[in-house]
């Protein structure tokens, strides 16, 4: 309940207060505001804020979820729409459309009347004039990236160039790199970025590339900014980058040297972030070039379709693997290193080792899980309190919240050092090395001394950071006159007590800092027990409810000295306050290196208490490179799945064996746990690559490049794209995007249009996979016959060259005899399922029995149903010669190169450049000359009909 009433009173709407000249004058300059539908403008009326227009529309539908939010301001005919805001329900409302809607850009405007000027804007790339309210009593779980991307066409395929700033770590990156229709590495390279805003050039007319690069975006949850193209110039880049970067400049001249088309996006980058018109941005960037071969590639798709990141509609933080692995104790550090490791799995063997070394370390010694743990607590968001103070802002609070930060850091060292464990020596160079380094007396130690000898700490409690008079000079000779002056007032209040025959404080108060400056306040009874003293001797200055206030000749001379010298006393205060921050700010580079070193352990101490934690212990995996080994998960789990209450998880195994089982065809009712059981597999691979232990009794992981998942098509008709395209459109980037060093995860293609088509698609692809991409693939299907890819007989087209590793596999189900009632088993195990189960499932969700009794005897009009037994491949042959007809070698032979040739020419259809009209047109020219094709060919025929 006080949740809900906490909301209920941020919601609340101001009165709007406007009289007919003031609500003239402002609906005068807002028609003359320039049309930007990205834009909602907040007017700042000092104790609340209004919108106006459509950006009132959007307010309270998306908001207030009522119109009866709207006010008209003006008459009907000239005026317009309005809502009232309050300072609550305006910051609910930035860190929703900074933070997570990501399609529109805030204004804030101030003034009155027609005279209004912009004072505030941001994006959800630049976020830095709201970070105080987006953050203030919030953690920074992410770092907002902007990119700009130039992409030149040339020889039938794409150049990107892509610079980026995260502004919150103070690195600029740049790269090129070829790209295909799909812009399938730019989607790549905009996941692990954690990108939220691109910048592209204006175009007058969309092409069909700009329509595609749009959809990525859209995708990825990106804001599309355009920009003219007169920006994306390189002239002046090495001069600009010589004042921002850390360093030599040589090194710079260097790097840039190595591009061409990225020149042009770091030019408009760096004109629309303009970093250059911020002194405090000099000297502190680093340049750095990025490379796509780091770091596994991970899409939108398979992002939503693991379920990396959390979603407003989760049920609860396990939901997500980021919810469930998020266990970090640090202020914000911790939540944005792992937000970006899970956007950027490793690809290199030693560097996963490494992490996994320390998490075994941490998993094997409690003591120093939990002692690490007792201090991180402890720890500020040292990365954010550096950026303050590179910004050299004159405020104290970031540099005391650095020092406690600092005085923790000796303990966090004790605890390193404590342990003896096997692991002792990669602790030692990782952390304890550094630590010794930085926390030297050049350092941490004298960063430590500067604050303890200018920062009055005694202050501290009171919630006061001011210097300590001791620190200098002329302010400790300002302090001494300042103590001076208020104990000479105070004695003329105990004097002037005693005149009057009041009690100090009780009856008479003293008063400072009101419009009068020092003065005695006695409430209306007391003042007519000493009026004629009063009259007599002092001046009356007011007299209210709340008493009478009055003053002497002593007390205004004394007050007005007391504010001279506390005038000259905080001038000398700020003064030093600006030399105190801008020294403290020449150890920036110290803290920068403490930030990584502590976030880092907080993250790997996360995945520790994980692992220890699961009812299941987690295992470590063992890692091989991507060219050997296999990928073997003995008696897996899915982490998300098994979180959840009252979920009593079974295990499987999973052995995607080079030339035996590389392959997996998984067949099985629906419901019976196909999807969750190749989700899991690429959850785990994902987990053991970001160098976590991961939901296995036993695992061994050859490295993946790629995870490509494509587990069930969203509708995206609102985009002008069927479900069936859309399947389409994510299939193809498969085939163009994955190499044999990727994993390949397939949910049920094939769904989106007729059978015979889904199947013979299904059938197409599997082909290509297995023979020309070789990458280990699960694909779980409702096709039975596709399992008979397994058998050795199937000839493949002569491009794809035998292949031995397509295996079957089912997830087992089982049906009572005499009740005919379906029970789920969720194993997976070897060999086909030789039945549908979807009457059954039907069944088990409660249909009408009439339903389901005339379903059964349709079925069985079509097809001859098996007994219910599951089979394995060498069953298959038998299986096979009931659900279709025969066929020689030669037809099969002849019928898979027909069938090839569709799959060739569908893959290189510009889907991506077509209207649905025309792709569909193009689909069925293909289909209709495989159809003639099959006329004469029985093998293809099972593709369209059944006899």
């Amino acid at each position: 309940m006080e949740e809900e009433d906490r909301l209920a009173e941020q919601s609340k709407l101001p009165e709007l207060k406007l009289d007919a000249r003031q609500a003239q004058g402002f609906i005068s300059f807002f028609k003359t505001m320039p049309h930007d539908p990205r834009a909602v403008r907040f007017f700042d009326r000092r104790d609340y804020y209004t919108v106006h227009g459509d950006n009132a529309m959007f307010i309270a539908k998306a908001y207030y979820h009522t119109s009866s939010a709207l006010r008209q301001l003006g008459n009907d005919s000239d005026g317009i729409s309005s809502v009232s805001v309050s300072k609550n329900m305006f910051e609910t409302i930035a860190r929703d459309l900074l933070l997570e809607r990501n399609d529109h850009t805030l204004e804030i405007y101030e003034g009155s009347g027609s005279n209004w000027r912009l004072t505030k804007a941001g994006t959800p790339g630049k976020l830095g004039n709201f970070e105080d309210i987006l953050f203030a009593n919030n953690d920074m779980q992410d770092s907002p990236v902007v990119v700009a991307l130039c992409i030149n066409f040339h020889e039938n395929q794409y150049t990107v160039g892509l610079s980026y700033i995260d502004v919150s770590k103070w690195v600029i990156g740049i790269t090129e790199f070829f790209d295909d229709s799909q812009f399938t590495n730019v989607e790549s390279v905009l996941v692990a970025l954690g990108c939220k805003e691109c910048l592209v050039p204006m175009e007058g007319g969309k092409s069909a590339a700009a329509k595609t690069l749009h959809d990525a975006l859209t995708r990825c949850s990106v804001l599309l900014t355009e920009r003219k193209k007169s920006e994306f110039k390189s002239r002046d880049l090495v001069q600009d980058l010589g004042r921002i970067v850390r360093g030599s400049i040589e090194p710079v001249k260097d790097l840039l040297s190595e591009f061409h088309c990225a020149l042009g996006a770091l030019g408009a980058l760096l004109s629309y972030v303009d970093i250059l018109g911020d002194d405090g941005n000099y000297g502190n960037y680093t340049l750095q070039k990025y490379s796509l071969d780091k770091y596994m590639r991970l899409d939108s798709t398979a992002i939503k379709a693991l379920n990396v990141f959390e979603s407003k509609t989760d049920a609860n933080k396990n939901f997500s693997l980021f919810g469930l692995m998020n266990r970090t104790c640090t202020a914000g550090m911790g939540k944005r290193l792992l937000n970006r490791w899970l956007k950027q799995p490793l690809l290199d063997v030693d560097a996963i080792n490494c992490r996994l070394d320390l998490v075994q370390a941490f998993v094997e010694d409690a003591a120093l899980r939990q002692g690490l743990r007792q201090h991180l607590k402890r720890i500020s968001d040292i990365e954010r309190l550096t950026n303050n103070l590179k910004k050299k802002s004159a405020n104290l609070q970031p540099i005391i919240k650095l020092y406690q930060s600092s005085i923790r850091l000796p303990h966090i060292k004790e605890v390193l050092l404590q342990y003896e464990g096997r692991f002792s020596l990669l602790i030692k160079e990782r952390y304890l090395d550094p630590l010794e380094f930085w926390m030297d007396e050049d350092h941490l130690s004298k960063f430590i001394a500067l604050v303890e000898a200018s920062v009055d700490l005694d202050q501290l409690e009171n919630g006061e950071f001011m210097i300590s008079s001791g620190y200098d000079q002329n302010l400790s000779v300002l302090k001494e006159e300042l103590d001076k002056v208020e104990k000479q007032i105070q004695n003329l209040h105990r004097q002037t007590a005693d005149n009057l025959d009041l009690t100090v404080d009780k009856a008479l108060k003293l008063e400072k800092g009101t419009q009068f400056g020092h003065v005695f306040r006695i409430t209306k009874k007391e003042e007519q027990k000493v009026r004629r003293k009063l009259n007599d001797n002092f001046t009356i200055l007011e007299t209210r409810k709340d008493g009478v206030k009055f003053t002497n000749s002593k007390l205004k001379k004394l007050g007005d000295h007391y504010q001279r010298v506390l005038d000259d006393y905080s001038k000398c205060q700020k003064e030093l306050v600006v030399r105190v921050v801008e020294t403290s700010a020449t150890f920036s580079e110290v803290f920068e290196t403490f930030g990584g070193i502590l976030s880092e352990l907080d993250v790997l101490l996360s995945f520790a208490d994980l692992a220890v934690s699961c009812p299941t212990p987690y295992a470590r995996p063992a890692i091989t490179s991507s060219d050997e080994g296999d990928i073997i998960l003995e008696g897996s789990r899915h982490p998300c799945v098994e979180a959840q209450d009252g979920v009593n998880f079974i295990p499987n195994d999973c052995i995607l064996a080079r030339g035996k089982s590389w392959f997996q065809i998984i067949t099985g009712p629906n419901m019976g746990g196909k999807s969750t059981f190749i989700r899991q597999v690429g959850v785990n691979v994902l987990m053991a690559q970001v160098g976590s232990f991961i939901p296995c009794d036993k695992a061994s992981i050859s490295i993946r490049d790629c995870i490509f998942a494509r587990v069930g098509a969203g509708d995206c008709q609102l985009r002008g794209v069927s479900t069936f395209m859309q399947e389409m459109l994510e299939t193809a980037s498969i085939l163009k995007g994955a190499s044999q060093n990727s994993l390949i995860i397939i949910d049920e293609l094939g769904r989106g249009t007729s059978t015979y088509d889904g199947f013979g698609l299904a059938w197409a692809i599997c082909e290509h996979i297995v023979g020309l991409i070789k990458a280990p693939t699960l694909f779980a299907t409702h096709f039975h016959e596709l399992t008979a890819l397994a058998h050795g007989d199937i000839n493949f087209h002569p491009e794809c060259r035998p292949i031995h590793g397509v295996a079957n596999y089912h997830v087992g189900a089982h049906i009572d005899p005499s009740s005919r009632k379906l029970t789920m088993l969720y194993k997976v195990e070897p060999g086909a399922c030789d039945q549908s189960f979807g009457i059954h499932v039907a069944e088990f969700a409660n249909f009408p029995p009439s339903v389901v009794a005339l379903a059964r005897a349709k079925a069985e009009e079509l097809e001859d149903f098996s007994s219910t037994k599951n089979i394995s491949d060498v069953d298959m042959e038998e299986v096979g010669s009931r659900r279709k007809r025969r066929w020689g070698e030669d037809d099969m032979a002849k019928g898979a190169k027909k069938a090839h040739r569709f799959l060739k020419e569908f893959t290189s259809l510009p889907l991506d450049r077509m209207d649905p009209v025309q792709a569909s047109q193009e689909i069925s020219k293909l289909r209709s000359q495989l159809e003639r094709d099959a006329i004469e060919n029985p093998w293809l025929q099972q593709f369209f009909s059944r006899s």
